[in-house]
């Protein structure tokens, strides 16, 4: 089926353009539709430089519109799907920037533990970013916002966000799973779940040492004993006492 984002009935005098090889310097003509074109001088495949790949992230009709694409940009598809999960998260909060700011650090952190530890960005990230949307629930329902109830409240939310997004149903399942437990790590958890633990821990730390702050050796010894990643353990050290 065609992308209704490139029906041709809409197509303007621009629908057809030339663009000159990057390896060779002849130009190559592509229709504002087709992902790739083959430089017939050289043999390169060149990416459309006209078209906007960031629907692909959601796009039910990703499949057969990015398909052709290299594969070092196809992996670039997390990536658009993370900033889709942020944006959803922003909207959901509304003006609560206290909320948005904490799940904004929670995402940054993850995502530089998931690099060192492995996992799956975009199980992670999308957890770390929905980790808390339980709380507006909570909140309305019982006037609290405990971490028992936006543990319970937070997977049946997150479920509809990933679900408007055309995620997978196994990812939502596991951003569910992680999100209903996420201040309460069980005896044998995922690396995913260990990796937004540790994001959410450092930003809960932050918050806790503006409030009341720790000692240095008070600070370094809840540090070893509570996350559960060397990736984690060492960035934190790194925000709270600039070791490399």
């Amino acid at each position: 089926m065609q992308c209704p984002g490139q029906d041709s009935r809409f197509w303007g005098l621009d629908a057809i353009f030339e663009a000159a090889c990057p390896q060779c310097g002849k130009a190559v003509e592509f229709f504002k539709d087709e992902p790739t074109r083959t430089c017939k001088g050289c043999g390169l495949k060149i990416v459309n430089p006209k078209m906007d790949f960031g629907c692909a992230s959601y796009c039910q009709f990703a499949e057969q519109c990015v398909g052709d694409l290299p594969a070092e940009l196809l992996a670039q598809r997390k990536d658009l799907f993370k900033n889709r999960v942020a944006v959803e998260m922003k909207r959901y909060f509304q003006y609560d920037f206290k909320r948005i700011g904490h799940a904004t650090k929670v995402g940054r952190y993850a995502e530089r533990i998931v690099k060192q530890e492995g996992g799956d960005p975009a199980v992670v990230l999308s957890a770390a970013y929905l980790h808390d949307i339980g709380i507006k629930e909570a909140e309305r329902k019982y006037d609290d916002s405990d971490v028992r109830y936006h543990e319970e409240e937070g997977p049946p939310i997150a479920r509809q966000i990933l679900g408007r997004l055309k995620a997978p149903e196994a990812l939502i399942d596991e951003v569910c799973a992680i999100i209903s437990h996420h201040h309460h790590p069980r005896q044998e958890e995922t690396v995913n779940f260990k990796v937004v633990y540790d994001a959410d821990l450092i930003v809960n730390l932050e918050e806790r040492q503006q409030e009341t702050p720790l000692e240095g050796k008070d600070l370094a010894a809840s540090i070893d004993k509570e996350f559960l990643t060397a990736g984690g353990r060492k960035l934190a050290r790194n925000v709270f006492f600039k070791e490399q």
